[in-house]
């Protein structure tokens, strides 16, 4: 019971926290449905109820976040790096990238979508093998082009190669991509690239980043540990349009 009070004040406020993180949207909401729309909101309790779980939910989430993810990403860039094995760091850098990104919700709902609407304008067989293996591999290519591109991010920080050359490279080759790619598979291939950043894929890939640069001589965490997550989104688009090359001939 002494410990009660202290509880209770730091819940009430990260709860506010999170409320003040959800404002704009509320307010956003709000505004449209009175004043534009001018009608009062269906279902008023359900709407605040799940209101209040939401920010409950995002509470928890960042909690969990700070708690457990972060550390773990740091803890494990610090002890592959100690282990002085480059083979080990950048197999984790790889399977870490693929595997949260593989069982992304987002990518496995776009994926599922990008499947129908290929099947309605005639470009792939409506039969449902033919959709799953298209969502499949329009899934495991977009995780694949993560887990690379965590292995590049994670080779820049220890070869300290200039980001921005990288990232300028990237989109060049996006560009140039684009001009032959399949015009069907154009607008998924943009797509991917946001999918991809993941709640799970962010916090575990930021954390290895500065984990790293904090512990290798002569990089900076602020400089060195941040733009993994840029890869991250580039590269899908590019090999989703590779995937559409090949699929789509």
């Amino acid at each position: 019971m002494l410990f009660a009070p202290p509880i209770l004040s730091a819940v009430l406020r990260k709860l506010w926290i999170s409320f003040k993180d959800l404002m704009p949207i509320i307010l956003v909401i709000a505004f449209f449905q009175i004043v534009v729309l001018q009608q009062p909101l269906p279902n008023l309790a359900e709407v605040i109820f799940g209101g209040v779980l939401v920010v409950i939910g995002l509470m928890l989430f960042v909690q969990g976040l700070e708690m457990g993810l972060f550390p773990i990403g740091e803890t494990m860039a610090h002890a592959l790096s100690r282990k002085g094995s480059l083979f080990w760091l950048l197999i984790f850098a790889f399977l870490l990238g693929f595997s949260t990104t593989i069982a992304e919700p987002a990518l496995i709902a776009i994926s599922a979508e990008a499947a129908d609407i290929a099947a309605q304008g005639n470009i792939i067989s409506s039969a449902e093998a033919s959709l799953k293996s298209y969502a499949l591999g329009l899934r495991l290519t977009v995780a694949f082009s993560v887990g690379v591109a965590i292995l590049i991010g994670v080779l820049r920080i220890l070869r300290g190669w200039p980001i921005h050359y990288l990232i300028i490279g990237g989109y060049v080759m996006v560009m140039l991509m684009t001009l032959i790619a399949p015009k069907e598979i154009i607008g998924i291939a943009y797509d991917a690239g946001g999918v991809t950043t993941s709640t799970v894929t962010v916090p575990l890939v930021a954390a290895l980043g500065v984990g790293l640069a904090s512990i290798i001589k002569g990089r900076s965490p602020l400089l060195d540990g941040f733009g993994l997550i840029a890869f991250a989104s580039l590269l899908p688009m590019i090999f989703v349009m590779g995937y559409g090359i090949i699929v789509f001939k």
